[in-house]
Formats: structure tokens, C-alpha cells, sequence
């Protein structure tokens, strides 16, 4: 029982995981404000604004910078990694989607019965990022005060 206790107690893992959560039902929220649409789905997908990954990792980092220092080996790690998953959320996700978007047309065109359309929306822009970003740092800060 011990295990479960400590996990549950982990601020920095549970900032990370507020993170992801709070970035997941804004994105719902985002798409309700911007498209006058109610699009549950968003709560679990991947893509869109804020960038839940980053404020994941965010989050993390941050949590981490104030629970070790922000001198610290793991603070570094933390960095490192974060800089990582967001680089490739609005670099190689963000093209592997936009080449899914050009497949599938090209399905549309050259079949008459309805194609497997391949998951466009994967990745983000910068600013989808850098949104989630700073909403993961303000999530860890919070978790600290």
C-alpha cells in the first residue's frame, strides 16, 4: 500500500498529469468557442490547441525545477526531454499529419468507394506549444504554492 501512497503523493507527477488532463478539456472548450461545435472527442485526441503533451512536459519540468533545483541533474533531464517532445510535436507529428491530409486526398481522387483515411490531425503548430507550454509551467507552479 506503501507504492500506491507515494505515487499518489508525487507532485511532480501529479502536475504532469494535471497538466495533460486540464490541456485535454481545453482543447473541447477551444473548439466549443472557436467552431460553435461540442466535440467530446477532443478530450482524448491528439493535435489541436493547447498542445497537451507540452503542458504534460511542462508541468513535469517545472514540478521537477521546484521540488530538486533548477541546478539539478534531474531539472536537466527533465529540460532535455521537454525540449524533445516539443520540438517533434510541432516538427515531425506536424508533417506526418499535413502528408496524411495530402494521401487522403489523393485517395478521394483516384477511388470511387470511400478510402481508410489516415489521422491527420497529430501533431501542433508553435503556438499550439507554446500555449501548452506555459500552461504546464503555470499547472507546476500551482502544485508548489
Amino acid at each position: 500500500m506503501k507504492f500506491w501512497d507515494e505515487i499518489i503523493c508525487n507532485k511532480v507527477l501529479l502536475a504532469a498529469i494535471l497538466g495533460w488532463v486540464v490541456a485535454q478539456v481545453l482543447k473541447v472548450v477551444y473548439i466549443l468557442l472557436t467552431e460553435r461545435k461540442l466535440d467530446i472527442s477532443r478530450i482524448v485526441g491528439s493535435g489541436g490547441m493547447p498542445s497537451s503533451h507540452s503542458a504534460f512536459v511542462g508541468a513535469m519540468t517545472t514540478s521537477v525545477g521546484l521540488a530538486e533545483g533548477f541546478d539539478s541533474t534531474l531539472f536537466a533531464i527533465a529540460f532535455v526531454l521537454s525540449f524533445i517532445v516539443m520540438y517533434d510535436a510541432s516538427g515531425v507529428r506536424k508533417a506526418a499529419g499535413e502528408q496524411a491530409k495530402v494521401i487522403n486526398d489523393l485517395q478521394e481522387m483516384l477511388h470511387d468507394e470511400v478510402p481508410v483515411y489516415l489521422k491527420e490531425l497529430l501533431g501542433h503548430t508553435v503556438l499550439e506549444v507554446i500555449v501548452g507550454c506555459i500552461l504546464g509551467i503555470a499547472i507546476g507552479l500551482l502544485m508548489f504554492l
